[in-house]
């Protein structure tokens, strides 16, 4: 929950959504600017990272083949003993991708005039409600896909749990846990609409040299090189 009073998380009610990802009306006035659903393969290569759990497997059943013909196996009996990590690999990775798709599919993020919401939840949805005027800045990290991360950087007087906005935040931030849209198809256009909603709003940017639409330009030469500001 929040230190300040203004994010609240708030279990959802399917019978009063006023829309999908916005458990209640907007006030008059507030309007929806952009909504959307991280893509899935990216959210499980970069949140459940089943890449690196492939590629574990592979030094795993490398290291076994190795082992076994230095101890005089044949090649088939060494092979056949490497492989038999096979199953527990594809049904590793099989429950990831399962679960990555889950979240993907029940995740909604939502940028209005006035706010950032993310709907989240497979067994419990919830929602994370982010005033503008808690954000103290955003970034971008664009990735080859075309997908990108772009963390919410919250005032200091706030603070989020960190299993109510899991995995919708940006890793390692554990003490100061900070939200993040994640895996976003069309990352830069959706900061250009992110960086103009903050604008609107008068909120303050992270960083007053990578201020408006340039942001998302200048992370977008550079992909997977590290987090460019959200101009405001």
């Amino acid at each position: 929950m929040s230190g300040g009073g203004y994010i609240n998380i708030s279990e959802d009610d399917y019978e009063v959504d006023a829309a999908p990802g916005i458990p209640h009306p907007l006030p008059k006035g507030e309007q929806v600017l952009w909504q959307g659903s991280p893509e899935w393969s990216s959210l499980a290569i970069r949140a459940f990272h089943v890449r690196k759990i492939a590629v574990y497997f592979a030094v795993l059943m490398a290291w076994r083949l190795i082992s076994s013909r230095s101890d005089g196996a044949t090649v088939f009996d060494a092979a056949a003993y490497a492989l038999m990590l096979v199953p527990f690999a594809l049904a590793a990775l099989g429950i990831l991708a399962v679960i990555a798709r889950a979240y993907a599919r029940t995740t909604i993020y939502t940028i209005t005039t006035r706010r950032v919401l993310i709907r989240s939840g497979v067994a419990m949805p919830i929602t994370v409600n982010l005033p503008f005027k808690q954000i103290d800045g955003a970034d971008l990290r664009l990735h080859p896909d075309g997908t990108g991360d772009m963390p919410l950087k919250l005032s200091r007087r706030d603070r989020l749990a960190i299993l109510a906005i899991w995995p919708h935040m940006r890793p390692w931030k554990l003490t100061r846990p900070e939200p993040m849209l994640r895996s976003v198809p069309n990352a830069d256009g959706v900061a250009n609409i992110l960086a103009a909603a903050l604008t609107g709003s008068r909120a303050p940017s992270m960083r007053p040299e990578a201020a408006g639409p340039s942001a998302a330009a200048t992370s977008a030469g550079t992909p997977d090189s590290g987090m460019s500001a959200i101009g405001a």
